[in-house]
């Protein structure tokens, strides 16, 4: 890497130029989905669209294999609108990797779309992937879907335009390597030096200074002894009057200054300029100044050429906001750590907690100084720190001594509030911690623990996780349970269990609840708590919810049909809520299996109500117009403000089960008595949950609770047992 002080010298000044036509006179677009209906919808969200005064040009392909065939038949095609899931869950995947790793084929954009996100979780595939943007279906409007193309776009062009001068600048360097195989000044230019004496037949003493603006101050860049202790600082500060009026006469007069006993060559450029002193024991002839000339002609490509490899060395492996390495500089840098018989170092990496929230409520500029904040902060409070790096949108790493490494002070130096332009924020983060002994010669290995550890804090709601072999194993058996319950949701294994309500006054079946059940096959069932919430991390969860709802939807159209006129309430997830038009999929539902709305119920938790409040508000109020009933699950176990519950269209009040199972000898039922008050007054019914003695009956009776489920009248069945149960 370039010098702080060789990035100051070439740092480029006017770089921004007309972009030019790359390829074709259209912008080349390749649409892979197997779907034929995205394919129409996509050229017509995109149609008349154009960047650049140039349209686009659409190719078609509905499989992966036929995309790649495509793509090796099209080589001018330079954005690749592509499904995730089509002839194989993973087959946009492979379609990546075989492009980028087989075809050698980094410049082509590509935008991963898919309409089932639990297939290729989004930071996953993001951190492991070489894409450009990852977006759901559902979100890609046509203003999305136009902002992703122009980003890609422009990305594609300055990568061309990358390629075209790493290219050019290989032809150069290998036509004129004696002075321009040199990638840093110091040695250029006393390259540059020995090479001009050379040419003049004189001894090798002199220098190579300039600057990047005609107004700047002129640094020393390069040369021999005694210069060499003064590169990077300015040309007043050597102790040699002589050179110092040569170089600023040469600049001054705008032209070569030549005495008896030196020489000064002018080297002028548009965004630079420099000068080459040489001392002479006589002034050279004619012809080797006319050698000279053509000799400098080089150095002056070579001054540019040596900025440029500063550049795309930038661009390959420093952050531009930031200037820390980034996340490729990091895994390259973090495989000489790698020391089995050392333990001196702790990984640390650090997430900032829901910084998209910043970016989208305060505005980028504002997460941008945030970040900046964030590096600074970790560079006052980590000074023994190494290889500080910013490995991902919001994520940093830093190597430190394990022997001061203490996780609290660490926590309570990065939580100070941030003072970020008119804003002061209180920041939370989530961090990974891993050993120096757990290190692997692998770099992005390495990076793979930490995250594992990371990743276990934020499932765990923890602020700081350290790595441990066993942490790793849980995630390998997270990972392939996540993997057979895709698998078995996909081949119909799961069921739908159904428990019986009743009216606590006449004991009658008045609804059922329906609750999802995954067998194993071997008799047994994996318990709901374990992999509802795994379905919900990988992103199953909103078909699955889909599909219980359509069941239950069966099961109350056979139930009237069978005379037995009761409602069927469904359980309802906070990512359901999130899908666009969520309450209209639910009445398209009822619909399409003619069911009356009131015959179906949806439970919502505390924590679905209160993560949108307004959404969720909204959507409710939609449902109820329609004629579904909403019911509040697990009241009273969260952390809701009783002020919503005026907001919402509700009809019933859950009394959640640990509230009703000690009573009577542990709890003495306040706590329901309080809930069922609470919806007498709003005009709500109360059911509760978990009875299951008839003590517990009595009580809530005479507590005036309206409705009940529970061991005691009946357990969760599956459909036939339930048929069975409702008929006798």
């Amino acid at each position: 890497m370039a010098s702080e002080q060789e990035e100051f010298l070439f740092a480029d000044q006017d770089s921004t130029h007309d972009s030019q036509d790359t390829v074709s006179a259209y912008w080349d677009v390749l649409v892979v989905d197997d779907d034929p209906e995205i394919h129409s919808v996509t050229k017509l969200a995109l149609s008349g669209v154009e960047f650049w005064g140039r349209a686009l040009k659409f190719h078609h392909a509905y499989s992966g294999k036929e995309a790649l065939e495509v793509l090796s038949q099209h080589p001018e095609i330079c954005i690749l609108l592509l499904d995730v899931v089509m002839e194989s869950d993973d087959a946009g995947l492979s379609v990546v990797k075989k492009v980028r790793d087989e075809f050698g084929n980094y410049a082509v954009r590509i935008i991963l779309r898919t309409g089932q996100p639990g297939y290729a979780p989004e930071e996953k595939v993001i951190r492991e992937y070489d894409i450009n943007d990852y977006k759901m279906k559902t979100e890609l409007t046509r203003g999305k879907l136009v902002t992703s193309l122009l980003t890609a776009i422009r990305s594609y062009q300055q990568i061309c335009e990358l390629e075209q001068q790493s290219l050019a600048l290989t032809n150069i360097l290998e036509a004129s390597h004696a002075i321009l195989g040199h990638t840093d000044m110091p040695s250029f230019g006393l390259s540059v030096v020995n090479q001009l004496a050379k040419i003049l037949g004189s001894e090798p003493h002199g220098l190579v200074a300039g600057a990047i603006e005609k107004d700047a101050k002129v640094l020393v860049f390069g040369g021999t002894q005694p210069y060499l202790t003064h590169i990077g600082q300015g040309l007043e500060q050597i102790d040699n009057g002589r050179v110092i009026m040569q170089v600023q006469n040469c600049f001054d007069m705008d032209a070569h200054q030549q005495t008896d006993h030196d020489v000064t060559f002018l080297l002028q450029g548009k965004n630079r300029r420099a000068a080459i002193y040489l001392e002479v024991a006589e002034p050279p002839n004619a012809a080797q100044m006319q050698f000279a000339e053509i000799f400098l002609t080089n150095v002056s490509v070579g001054l540019d050429n040596i900025k440029l490899i500063n550049e795309l060395r930038d661009v390959a492996y420093k952050d531009a906001l930031t200037r820390l390495p980034n996340r490729a500089n990091f895994v390259d840098q973090i495989a000489q750590y790698c020391q089995p018989e050392q333990d001196r170092l702790v990984f640390v990496l650090i997430d900032i907690a829901q910084f998209s929230d910043i970016n989208n409520g305060l505005g980028q500029e504002v997460g941008n100084l945030l970040l900046l904040a964030v590096k600074e902060r970790l560079q006052q409070e980590c000074p023994q720190g190494e290889l500080l790096s910013r490995i991902g949108a919001d994520v940093f790493g830093v190597l430190l001594p394990k022997q001061s490494f203490d996780e609290t002070l660490f926590l309570d130096a990065l939580t100070v509030p941030y003072q970020v332009g008119e804003h002061v924020l209180t920041m939370h983060f989530h961090i990974g911690v891993c050993c120096q002994s757990d290190f692997s010669q692998q770099g992005l290995e390495t990076l793979k623990l930490a995250y594992i550890a990371l990743n276990q804090a934020k499932q765990a709601r923890q602020t700081l996780n350290w790595y441990s072999s066993d942490l790793e194993e849980k995630m390998a058996w997270r990972l392939g349970l996540i993997r057979q319950l895709r698998q078995d949701f996909e081949q119909r294994k799961l069921e739908v269990w159904y428990q019986p309500q009743l009216c606590l006054q006449s004991e009658a079946v008045i609804g059922c609840e329906a609750l999802l059940r995954w067998p194993t096959g071997k008799g047994d069932y994996i318990s709901p708590a374990v992999f509802v919430p795994l379905a919900e991390d990988a992103g199953l969860i909103v078909e699955i919810g889909q599909w219980v709802l359509e069941q239950a939807c069966v099961m109350q159209k056979q139930l009237s049909s069978l005379g037995h006129d009761i409602s069927v309430a469904v359980n309802v997830s906070v990512p359901q809520f999130k899908v666009s038009n969520y309450a209209q999929q639910v009445k398209q539902t009822i619909l399409d299996h003619d069911v009356e709305p009131q015959k179906i119920e949806l439970e919502v938790t505390e924590s679905v109500v209160m993560d949108e409040i307004n959404t969720v508000v909204h959507t409710l109020s939609e449902l109820k117009s329609f004629g579904v009933e909403v019911a509040i699950d697990d009241f009273g176990t969260g952390f809701s403000s009783l002020s919503y519950l005026q907001k919402l269209p509700l009809a019933r009040l859950k009394i959640d089960r640990a509230f009703v199972k000690g009573i009577p000898h542990e709890d003495s039922g306040a706590i329901a008595e309080l809930v069922t008050s609470l919806g007498r007054h709003l005009g709500l019914k109360t059911i509760a949950e978990g009875v299951e003695t008839q003590e517990q009956v009595d009580i809530l009776r005479a507590l005036g609770c309206d409705e009940v489920q529970g061991f005691f009248f009946a357990k969760p069945m599956a459909e036939a047992d339930l048929l069975a149960y409702l008929k006798s």
